[in-house]
C-alpha cells in the first residue's frame, strides 16, 4: 500500500508541475483505487474532458469536488495523501 501511496503522491506532483503526461500514465495503474480514480478525475478535468472527468468522479465517490479548482483540489489531495 506504501507504494500507491507514494506513486499517487508523485503523479499530485507531476501534475501540479504541469506533466499531466507523466500523471495520468501513473494513475492509470491503480484503477481500482478511489483517490487514483479521483486524481484522475482531476487530470482530466484539467485536460477540459469534463464527461470523463465526470466518469472518474462517479467511480471514486468525489462528484461534490467537481467544480473545485483543479490546482487548490490536487493539494487537498496531496494532504491526505501525506497522512
Amino acid at each position: 500500500m506504501a507504494e500507491v501511496n507514494d506513486n499517487l503522491l508523485k503523479a499530485v506532483e507531476l501534475a501540479l508541475a504541469g506533466d499531466w503526461e507523466g500523471a495520468h500514465q501513473l494513475v492509470q495503474q491503480y484503477e481500482s483505487d478511489a483517490t487514483a480514480a479521483w486524481i484522475h478525475a482531476v487530470l482530466h478535468k484539467m485536460e477540459g474532458d469534463l464527461s470523463n472527468s465526470g466518469y472518474w468522479y462517479r467511480l471514486a465517490g468525489q462528484m461534490d469536488h467537481f467544480d473545485d479548482e483543479p490546482r487548490a483540489e490536487l493539494t487537498v489531495i496531496q494532504t491526505k495523501l501525506k497522512k
